[in-house]
């Protein structure tokens, strides 16, 4: 029991009942706070822990197992271990973060001639500041976050702010309020913003003055002359033996709760009463996502109002710790290039009794529900169509969707168009044929000698290396130092090529009996992390094939980065390619810059864009080699964005994967030409 003192009766008989909180009192936020409890010890002022957020200053009611807060002073910005609040001899309530120091006046609207007497901790739920004969200079109850006590009254422009999830207390999407014209209404929010979307339940009067929750647990709103204009929760509830709350879910239902005042720790809070009687239908946004969010569903349960939000199939949420704020779509939508239309590859799950109002763009009757199908599988955008037997009616929708829920008794059944698994749709013969094509696209790059960065990163596209060590795990390669290279090159002397990003010196292995290297040393150094670099040269290593040479080690000492491949005695591929021994091409249509001036890149890049490839190859006179010609040059198509010199240019490896797929489109990417390395 906190200590009191006064020099007048009447005053020490208030504090007796109200546990007076004396001047420069103060709590510290920890594990295990303190607290300042009302005289019953039902409710408690100070600290809450709230997962990882932090602390709330918040009332809660303590004597039950829950600790179920009930008010806070700083929900949306949550204090770190160590932050204070102090009652000071001033008379204010001060919270400090330890963090950043910063201070907030809780009760900043007082009177700055505040005459504050006392502070306390009601047993109604109300923390108070007051005056030696009690009156209120700040209370909470004027100030409420999402609940009501008993006794507690609601003003006009008061209002309450359902928190976001069921463990983030901070303002969400929901709002309940008695505006200054005197209507009680519950908003949706335009969250993260404060401003309100669409009215879901109202009573509109014109002539609201308060909202009140009397002692018996009946919730309604009166008017100036004290006159009941409408009930809001009107049942009441024995009140003897039970506490109660209203408060404004996070799912956006007002709810009257009761709980058994026994500190069993079987009981809970039951819902008593709660409004509105469907929040999945009641809520129906023309901009916004509905009651659960876009592209999600809503299913009301009739005992206690609670709501339930699902993905429809093959959506998944858009963020697991807050679901209403939707689902997204597990797979890459379907393609609008007219070229490939990809009905094939889509197929429909069927939702009974499930509907996304709002948002159509097409609409036919009367039509069978095959045809409904047929005509969203030919629409690239359409990714729902609704349809209604009875109705002979089909609605199409796209992303995102709106107001989804469930309702056991709706008539309309919800066609969800999803990828399908791409093993129950290529065959065994195709799957084959694109193996073969790709091997076919690798010798062509890897003879072109513009594909090791697509071949080691669709080698690697889902091995990530955390670090090298003097061997890289599983491959055999060694970790030079770069005093040993320098040595082996004797100060990089003899130089076998450069390029844009790096030059290849020739060198030899003393310690592995004069074995002859190829080292190539990296222009630029990888500025943020060595992730980048410990990754290709691990990728590097895991693509054997004997037309590339072998990666032997690494060198990654500083700013120095370097490579070590065996060295090819018998040339470069650009020497044999473009020297005196090159071979005899087959004549094709050549208006390539000059000779010594041309690289096999733009060689590469001309047969593509002329559609010449054929030219090089005999026999192709059917429409099967044709059509693998085709595919060859689609693949050529796609190492020539891969190597393009601007970064940004290039596409990620796993829009790479969907280009080989055919999911995606290849474009004609731009000449790479700025490749060309010059070679001694």
């Amino acid at each position: 029991m906190l200590s009191a003192c006064s020099s007048t009766a009447s005053l020490f008989t208030i504090v007796q009942s109200y546990n007076y909180i004396s001047f420069s009192s103060s709590l510290t936020a920890q594990e295990d706070s303190e607290h300042w409890g009302s005289p019953s010890g039902d409710f408690a002022f100070g600290f809450r822990k709230v997962g990882n957020a932090g602390f709330l200053l918040a009332i809660w009611f303590d004597k039950i197992p829950e600790k179920t807060i009930i008010w806070s002073a700083n929900r949306n910005n949550p204090v770190r271990l160590g932050s204070t609040v102090e009652f000071s001899a001033q008379g204010k309530l001060t919270l400090t973060d330890v963090a950043t120091g910063q201070q907030a006046n809780i009760a900043a609207d007082q009177s700055r001639d505040t005459g504050v007497a006392y502070a306390a901790m009601l047993d109604t739920g109300n923390f108070v500041l007051a005056t030696e004969n009690s009156t209120y200079l700040w209370q909470s109850f004027d100030h409420p976050t999402d609940t009501l006590l008993p006794t507690q009254i609601l003003n006009v422009n008061s209002s309450l702010f359902a928190q976001l999830t069921a463990t983030n207390y901070s303002e969400g999407r929901f709002k309940f309020i008695l505006e200054s014209g005197g209507n009680l209404v519950l908003y949706t929010m335009n969250y993260p913003l404060k401003s309100t979307n669409i009215i879901y339940w109202s009573i509109e009067t014109g002539s609201g003055f308060q909202v009140i929750f009397n002692q018996s647990g009946s919730i309604y709103l009166t008017a100036q002359n004290g006159s009941q204009l409408g009930s809001v929760l009107p049942d009441t509830v024995e009140t003897q033996d039970v506490y109660q709350r209203a408060t404004l879910d996070y799912d956006g239902v007002l709810r009257h709760y009761t709980h058994q005042k026994e500190t069993d720790s079987s009981s809970d809070w039951y819902t008593f009463r709660f409004m509105p009687p469907n929040i999945c239908t009641s809520i129906l946004e023309y901009t916004g996502g509905g009651a659960c969010g876009f592209n999600s569903l809503c299913r009301h349960d009739e005992y206690g109002g609670h709501t339930n939000c699902s993905c429809p199939p093959s959506y998944i949420p858009v963020d697991q710790d807050d679901e209403r704020k939707g689902c997204k779509q597990n797979f890459v939508p379907q393609s609008c290039h007219k070229g490939s239309s990809e009905k094939d590859l889509f197929e429909f799950q069927e939702l009974p009794n499930t509907d996304w109002p709002g948002g159509d763009y097409e609409h036919f009757q009367p039509v069978n529900k095959e045809q409904c199908k047929k005509s969203c599988l030919a629409d690239c955008f359409c990714a729902i169509a609704i349809y209604s037997e009875g109705r002979s009616d089909c609605w199409k929708k796209r992303i995102p969707l709106s107001n989804g829920k469930i309702k056991d008794d709706a008539e309309w059944l919800a066609l969800v168009k999803v990828r399908k698994d791409i093993s129950t749709w290529k065959t065994a013969k195709e799957k084959y044929s694109l193996t073969l094509l790709l091997v076919g696209a690798v010798i062509i790059l890897v003879l072109t000698n513009l594909g090791v960065s697509v071949i080691t990163y669709l080698v690697s596209s889902h091995e990530i290396v955390s670090r090298l060590n003097p061997v890289v795990q599983g491959m055999n390669l060694k970790c030079f130092t770069f005093m040993e290279l320098k040595k082996a090159t004797n100060g990089f002397e003899e130089e076998l090529g450069c390029g844009a990003f790096a030059t290849v010196f020739k060198g030899i292995l003393a310690s592995d009996g004069g074995k002859f290297i190829a080292v190539k040393r990296l222009n630029a150094v990888v500025k943020e992390d060595d992730l980048e670099f410990k990754a290709e040269v691990s990728a590097i290593a895991g693509t054997n094939h004997r037309n590339l040479v072998q990666l032997l080690g690494f060198c990654n000492e500083g700013k120095h980065q370097l490579l070590v491949y065996e060295y090819m005695s018998n040339g470069s591929l650009a020497s044999f390619l473009f020297g005196k021994t090159r071979p005899n091409w087959r004549n094709y249509e050549a208006d390539a810059p000059a000779e010594g001036q041309m690289i096999l890149a733009d060689w590469a890049y001309n047969c593509c864009k002329k559609k010449k490839l054929h030219l090089l190859l005999q026999n192709v006179d059917n429409d099967q080699a044709m059509d693998g010609v085709e595919k060859l040059e689609k693949y050529l198509m796609i190492a020539s964005w891969c190597i393009q010199e601007d970064p940004s240019v290039r596409p990620t490896m796993k829009k790479v994967t969907l280009m080989l797929e055919g999911t995606v489109e290849v474009s004609v990417p731009p000449n790479p030409s700025s490749l060309y390395v010059k070679f001694k």
